[in-house]
């Protein structure tokens, strides 16, 4: 049975769902979570702050587990993430939402007609599997945004290039840890330390794991290829700084003699040779120099 409160639970209605037990998958907010914590036996002594969620984790206690997502927002990986807090237990999964993402996670489950009858862990497992199902369509985003940044490294970057590369390199580290702690929490609840599940319910939890481990494995590969395409934008860099550099030297390397020859002549000796009427004679010296090292420059393949 899946119920969604938003305003006030009666206690008609708790009597309900104690009476109907396994499987009953309750979304709701902080203040009607407060009111159902106690009655649907996850204790009384909580105070539920969505603003000190700030990673995914799970905690095991005697009789049920508790844990908190940190879910980044698809469409805007830097910008603030959908936080929600569970409870579960052998007979309930209670979801915390303020921000109506887990509302609407359960609604696309039930659009998928999603069996009611299933056990707490099996709802749990089937929520965090639809939390991680459109993120291989992103990561395939993020890769082909890549590969474009590629090809455009490789041509002739723009101005923002730079920035481009950046924010979908910080983005996909978003990703990485959320992913990193995607796989803690199904390790944690696979390891059933409270021994709250059975043997052979573990399985769906190792499921998530196992599917957070491989969208893991792809957002790793795809910083390690941001980091390629970072190199070659950097060589082509180098490359064309190195370019004029070579341009520099080559002017550098033609005037020197030609600096040589002024600064000799500049002096004004009394005796220099063709001091009077020898203008054009170091002239055309000049000239010859310039042209003998256009062609060793052209021999040696440097222009």
């Amino acid at each position: 049975m899946v119920y969604q409160l938003t305003q006030g639970l009666p206690e008609a209605q708790l009597e309900q769902l104690q009476k109907e037990g396994k499987g009953a998958l309750i979304v709701t907010d902080c203040r009607e979570a407060m009111l159902l914590l106690d009655g649907l036996g996850f204790g009384s002594d909580w105070e539920l702050l969505m603003a000190d969620i700030y990673f995914c984790k799970v905690e095991a206690e005697q009789d049920y587990f508790c844990g908190s997502l940190m879910i980044p927002n698809g469409r805007e990986l830097l910008g603030e993430r959908y936080r929600l807090l569970f409870f579960i237990n052998r007979e309930y999964l209670l979801l915390v939402s303020e921000d109506g993402y887990a509302k609407r996670v359960v609604e696309r489950l039930r659009e998928r007609k999603i069996s009611r009858a299933l056990l707490p862990e099996k709802l749990l497992s089937v929520f965090l599997s639809e939390v991680m199902a459109g993120d291989t369509v992103l990561l395939e985003k993020f890769e082909r945004e890549l590969m474009e940044l590629e090809e455009e490294a490789l041509a002739r970057p723009g101005e923002l290039f730079p920035g481009r590369m950046i924010r979908a390199r910080k983005q996909l580290l978003v990703l990485r840890g959320y992913y990193e702690q995607l796989v803690e929490v199904g390790r944690e609840l696979e390891e059933n330390e409270n021994e709250l599940f059975s043997g052979k319910q573990l399985k769906y939890f190792g499921t998530v794991g196992d599917r957070a481990q491989r969208l893991l494995r792809r957002c790793t590969h795809l910083i390690d290829y941001a980091g390629q395409v970072k190199e070659v934008y950097q060589s082509q860099v180098d490359e064309r700084q190195n370019r004029h550099m070579q341009y520099l030297t080559i002017v550098s390397t033609i005037f020197f003699p030609l600096t040589l020859i002024t600064g000799w002549y500049g002096m004004n000796f009394e005796n220099m040779p063709e001091l009077e009427g020898g203008y054009p004679y170091v002239a055309a010296f000049s000239v010859l120099v310039v042209l003998v090292c256009i062609w060793i420059f052209k021999r040696k393949k440097i222009l």
